[in-house]
Formats: C-alpha cells, structure tokens, sequence
C-alpha cells in the first residue's frame, strides 16, 4: 500500500510523509488487527468519502490510514478546534479549518485549493456529524463534482477491522443519484457505533 515518492507518476496520490510516520502507521493498524481491504487508486484528484462516522476513535484510524498509506491528506475541520498547539499539529497533517455554518462558501474555498493543485486528496465524513443523521450531505459530492476530482468511497468496518476501500466515480452532478451508490456500499460496512447511523428506509 506504500506509495513511493521516488517513482511516482504525475497520474499517482500525492505522497507524504517519511519513513517514520509510514512505519508508525504500519505498526499501529498491526498492533490493533487493523488491514485493508482494496487499494486506494492512482488519481493525481481524489475525494475520499470516509465513513460511517460515529465515534471519535475514527479521527485515530484515519490518521494511522495516512501515515501507512504514505500519502498526503487534507480534511476539514471546525474553525473552533483550530487553537494554538492544536492548529500547528492539525495542519501539519492536512487539516483546513472551516466554518460549516457557510456550506456554500466551504464548496467553493476547497474547489479553489484542488484548482490550485496538481495533486490533492480530501478526506471527508459524509454524515458531516457523530450523530445518527438523514440525509447526509452532499457537499463532497459538490467539491468532486467542480474539482474533476474522482470520488472513492471508504468504509471503517469495526466487526471485521477492515480499511475497506469501495467503489470509485466521477460525479456528473446528479447527486441524488450519486448518494444513492453511497448508501448503498455503506449499508455493508459495520460502524463503531451502528445505531447511530441512518439510511434510507428501502435500503
């Protein structure tokens, strides 16, 4: 799963991190039974849809999911959190306070950052909360959708310890049927806390 900065291609995931931090993320999905499930695909623009989201120990997961896949992740984050020594660690692995009570203005910020970029990767929750949550929101969906970015739907399945990486899309703007495809791969991967999760009532 390692991704080599020495050979990368312009096509390939930006990569990051060093030898540590690749190491520390092997050692820490080893040493909690953690494995993948897939591969991340070689897209230069990715936005990954991480989910379900329903406890804070996956903010931990995703950052061991980083350092062992050796690539470089922004995500998105409460303004709120962004506090001194809190904020230099955050943004040191990706993170991009935001306001979420400007959704509109967060869509168009983050399409700027990707339009700026020859490689990026967004990491993002769908559910946009801990708590269970319907609809879910489709701002990732925007963001792709304006970016050209690939869309890659990964699964933190708790009952299996499973780093599923599910399928890949490029939206075409049609986010309900979008969500449709997203929902419907979620509904097989077992979150931390399943009650807490919602979808649609036929699915």
């Amino acid at each position: 799963m390692a991704n080599n900065s020495a050979t990368e291609s312009p096509n390939s995931p930006p990569s990051g991190g060093n030898k540590f931090t690749g190491w520390l993320g092997d050692t820490l999905l080893s040493i909690t039974g953690w494995k993948f499930e897939g591969e991340l695909p070689q897209h230069p623009k990715l936005v990954l849809a991480v989910a379900p989201h329903t406890s804070n120990w996956d903010f931990f997961l995703g950052v061991a999911l980083l350092f062992a896949l050796r690539i470089k992740i922004r995500f998105l984050g409460k303004h709120s959190i962004f506090v001194p020594v809190v904020k230099q660690l955050l943004e040191l692995i990706g993170g991009i306070p935001v306001n979420r009570k400007s959704a509109r203005g967060v869509v168009g910020e983050v399409v700027k950052e990707f339009n700026s970029q020859a490689k990026m990767i967004l990491a993002v929750a769908p559910e946009g909360t801990r708590s269970p949550k319907f609809p879910w929101k489709t701002g990732f969906l925007a963001i792709a959708h304006q970016a050209n970015a690939h869309v890659v739907l990964v699964g933190f399945d708790f009952a299996r310890k499973r780093v599923v990486f599910g399928p890949v899309f490029l939206s075409e703007g049609n986010f309900d049927e979008d969500m449709q495809k997203v929902y419907r791969f979620y509904s097989t991967i077992t979150a931390k806390y399943p009650e807490n999760v919602v979808y649609p009532k036929d699915m």
